[in-house]
């Protein structure tokens, strides 16, 4: 029987590698879209939804039309993000691992530019890159692309809207005018045309569904609730879906790790990704959350662009995104390669106009869902903890052992005792949790309360603590451990607890910076903590932690700590790009994140809390295209 791949004109040893990775039939986009890009002589501009299946896409015919003989570069594919960069090389290079000499090349920026110089050098047909880091390379004379016969714009509409125009235009200006130019988006902004009428000549336009649509695959649902409700709608949704395997999107880091700092606290697997964090750092969680060691990754939207990461079951819009069609990006990380999904959104009554707008746009219809009651997830997490129960696998060999000793300790209760007790070591903390919990559901005639802002920052069930110092009864710490040492502020709330012997809830607060951190805890436990943290080691040197205000002060500030930080009259030094913000790469090219310019700033005072935006932030806002968040970004200079 003839392989489907095989049907379209791919040879054998890529349907060989396509065969190992587990895919058996092309998607819509893939047989429609590799037969005309195997002719090699059409500009192409390819509409589909992410999870459609792109990669392979253009990844494939790239893989018949190039000449590996020749170790020169033949193909260019641009992507917004390192995330979508890694992933797209990688898919590149497991389609071609039977083909000889083929060479694929990852160009990114936050990654160490002498070894990705050192791989060009060593010879290179295809080369996926950031629009940053590649201007970069360009700059230093140190690719040659009179050759390149590829051009491959992958999401397209995403490069404009973080602001690489500029880029792109420097970029295939170095590239030869005879080149064809293949165009994959998930929307067509106006854009997004005009670099189709620029850079090709009457390009083949393939569109599947209509364009700017959504999956069909996923459901859409919108709860409404009261601003300062919002957090504890999250935690109820996520509670009352056992099994729920999610990302939740906000609009700003420092949304993104207050979230994911409370949901820590309270108990859940998560964690953040966004731009402030160091590549190793978003190496780190991104490998957690595929390797589904996190439950819930709670991201922004660019940080989240390029995450391919399979059985998705929920998109959760903490706050919905700016523009509209970002939605469209944001819902297709569930409901991939035809799994289903469901995207939900969390909003005030002032947003439910913004609902109908992406409605329009996505040719689809949102249900209007109740957030369930206390009871509703008590029940649902008991009988999913029996579903457990009854299917778990039992290793006879490895439990007997111990069999005599358990029937001991149970010889006094019955069958259905031990079930209860079972039962209850779960269904107790949900109970205990949930009992007399208020309905958080917003009727649609219901009104704002006398006072309450758009903006505001919403505070969830158990309260918001904010500020410098620490708030009542609670002590702050400081710790001689921070992001230097590739701590996140979960890593390090798992890194006290365990060591100090404390509850994630004791802790309240936690200031991450650069050689050291403020960690703020319950002044009851404070003293307990201090006595177990006195052997405590982290890579061969001592752990120190103190209450912040018995340590030794620099002139008007607080304790100076290996030149990280000082007080009084100019807050914290930045120290090796810690403390503001990291400013990674040179002039041109580097990836700058964190406060930097045309990086997002996420400021807004010095309370804590979540913050609730019915429109465009003021912390967000750029001019013209040049919004950023946390992407790779290069001014070309004339």
């Amino acid at each position: 029987m003839i392989n489907p791949f095989s049907k379209l004109g791919i040879s054998d040893d890529v349907v060989n590698a396509v065969k190992e990775l587990g895919f058996e039939n092309p998607t819509p986009i893939q047989e429609q879209s590799i037969p005309v890009l195997l002719e090699g002589s059409n500009d192409f501009v390819g509409l589909a939804q992410t999870g459609t299946g792109k990669t392979a896409a253009f990844g494939l015919p790239l893989l018949e039309l190039i000449d590996f003989k020749s170790n020169k570069p033949q193909a260019l594919i641009l992507c917004p993000t390192r995330e979508l960069c890694l992933q797209i090389a990688n898919d590149i290079k497991n389609f071609s691992k039977n083909t000889q000499n083929a060479h694929v090349v990852a160009v990114y920026g936050g990654a160490n530019i002498m070894q990705q110089l050192r791989e060009i050098r060593n010879g290179v047909q295809i080369v996926v890159a950031t629009p940053g880091r590649m201007l970069d390379i360009i700059g230093r004379k140190a690719i040659d692309f009179t050759n390149v016969k590829y051009v491959v714009l992958d999401e397209a509409d995403e490069m404009l809207n973080m602001g690489f125009q500029e880029d792109i235009n420097d970029i295939l200006s170095t590239t030869p005018d005879d080149k064809k130019t293949w165009l994959f988006s998930a929307t067509m902004p106006p854009e997004v045309r005009r670099i189709a009428k620029n850079y090709m000549e009457n390009p083949v336009e393939l569109t599947m569904g209509t364009k700017n649509t959504g999956n069909v695959n996923i459901e859409h649902e919108y709860y409404i609730v009261k601003a300062r409700d919002k957090y504890a709608a999250l935690k109820r949704i996520v509670d009352y879906n056992p099994d729920i395997f999610a990302v939740v999107f906000c609009k700003t880091k420092m949304d993104t790790q207050d979230v994911a700092e409370h949901l820590i606290k309270d108990g859940y697997n998560a964690d953040a990704l966004h731009g402030d964090l160091s590549q190793q750092q978003r190496d780190k969680v991104m490998q957690r959350f595929r390797d589904r060691n996190m439950q819930l990754l709670i991201a922004t939207d660019v940080a989240a662009r390029g995450i391919d990461v399979n059985n998705v079951t929920h998109v959760i819009n903490y706050a919905l995104p700016d523009e509209i069609e970002s939605y469209t990006h944001r819902s297709g990380r569930t409901g991939r390669a035809g799994k289903t999904g469901v995207s939900i959104c969390i909003i005030n009554a002032k947003e439910t106009g913004k609902i109908r707008q992406i409605e329009r746009i996505i040719g689809k219809q949102f249900t209007k869902a109740e957030l369930p009651t206390g009871f509703d997830v008590c029940e649902k997490q008991l009988f999913g903890l029996i579903h457990r129960v009854h299917n778990v696998e039992v290793n006879e060999e490895q439990i007997d052992k111990y069999m005599s000793r358990i029937n001991d300790e149970f010889a006094d209760l019955s069958k259905e005792d031990v079930i209860k007790k079972f039962a209850s070591l779960e269904f107790n903390r949900f109970l205990e949790y949930y009992q007399n919990a208020p309905d958080l559901n917003l009727s649609a005639d219901d009104r704002f309360e006398r006072g309450e802002r758009g903006d505001r920052r919403e505070r969830g069930e158990r309260g918001e603590r904010g500020g410098r110092g620490a708030e009542a009864g609670y002590s702050r710490l400081f710790i001689n451990v921070g992001s230097v040492d590739e701590f996140t502020r979960g890593d390090l709330l798992s890194f006290v607890c365990n060591n100090g012997k404390i509850s994630g809830k004791a802790v309240g607060k936690i200031d991450l910076k650069g050689v050291f951190s403020f960690v703020e805890v319950e002044s009851a436990v404070a003293e307990t903590l201090l006595a177990n943290f006195k052997d405590v080691q982290y890579n061969g040197r001592e752990v120190r932690i103190e209450k912040s205000g018995e340590a030794p002060v620099g002139r008007g500030g607080e304790r100076r700590s290996g030149g990280g930080y000082r007080g009084g009259n100019g807050g914290e030094r930045r120290s090796g790009g810690y403390g503001g913000g990291e400013r990674r790469g040179d002039r041109r090219g580097g990836e700058r994140s964190g406060s930097g310019r045309r990086g997002e700033r996420s400021g807004g005072g010095s309370e804590g809390g979540f913050r609730d935006f019915s429109g465009r932030s003021r912390e967000e806002r750029s001019a013209g295209s040049g919004r950023r968040e946390g992407g790779e970004r290069s001014r070309r200079r004339s």
